[in-house]
């Protein structure tokens, strides 16, 4: 029987229209869509809301998006501008048409996650939801990753040549996390790597059993543990995510990744 493919094709429907600016004369406009194909966040109550917005665990709250890349598009007067299309679940974008609060802090999280995937400036205080305008431009197909979730093998101290296989299920994030410290470097360090190596630091927990760890072409989400962890970030490589391997050593601690990256036609060699 063939394996299920590792993406798949989504068209996402038309759901508001942010306009805000990159530069004083550069403008950028969000198309904020939707999808039943992407998987909804934890759900909060409007208590629960206000109290994550208050505190300092915000920015620990995941929400699964699908960050488009830019296209240029003409604005009503003519002139150039940058849109981005991002995609969410379809009963989540109802959630944020009958929440305010809910609709403003994903705004702000979204744009964030452009900004910080796309080394932008967009990420500006001031935007404004168009009210007569669902979208700019056109709204394209999207690629969503449907195997993403590598084996985490598990070392024991004294028995560093033995590895335990224990398949990943993705479970949503609890609301207040700590986020580990971690590293990422290239191999080979000089000229184009061909992989990138992750440690990630995790004293509180026990065994692989506890982690959960999805990876996208350009993105490392990782979580559990009882404290519990959540990292969640977006890398300057695309990378081969079924190619992938993580490893849990259950002395030191530590998770490591080794991401195998894609290799890009006639892309320029980047040197120290």
């Amino acid at each position: 029987m063939p394996s299920a493919p590792d993406s798949k094709p989504i068209r996402p429907q038309p759901g508001f229209c942010i306009k805000t600016h990159a530069s004083p004369t550069e403008k950028v406009f969000v198309n904020v869509c939707r999808s039943p194909h992407i998987p909804p966040p934890p759900d909060l109550t409007p208590q629960e809301l206000e109290c994550l917005i208050e505190s300092d665990s915000a920015s620990a709250f995941r929400i699964p998006m699908s960050l488009g890349e830019p296209h240029a598009e003409l604005d009503k007067s003519g002139n150039g501008c940058t849109a981005y299309d991002v995609v969410i679940n379809t009963g989540f974008f109802n959630k944020l048409e009958a929440n305010l609060l809910f609709k403003e802090f994903f705004i702000t999280v979204a744009l964030e996650g452009l900004a910080e995937k796309y080394s932008t400036n967009i990420n500006h205080p001031e935007w404004l939801v168009l009210k007569n305008r669902k979208f700019m431009g056109s709204i394209s197909e999207q690629t969503i990753r449907t195997k993403s979730r590598p084996v985490i093998q598990e070392m024991d101290l004294d028995k560093a040549g033995e590895t335990q296989e224990t398949p990943m299920e993705l479970s949503h994030a609890q609301s207040f996390s700590v986020v580990p410290k971690f590293t990422i470097r290239a191999e080979p360090p000089g000229g184009r790597p061909n992989f990138l190596h992750a440690e990630i630091h995790l004293p509180q927990v026990a065994s692989a059993l506890e982690l959960s760890l999805e990876l996208g072409e350009d993105r490392i989400v990782l979580e559990g543990g009882q404290v519990p962890y959540l990292l969640d970030i977006y890398i300057s490589h695309h990378i081969k995510p079924e190619r992938s391997r993580a490893q849990f050593h259950r002395g030191t601690k530590v998770l490591t990744v080794t991401m195998p990256i894609q290799l890009v036609p006639g892309a320029p060699m980047l040197l120290p």
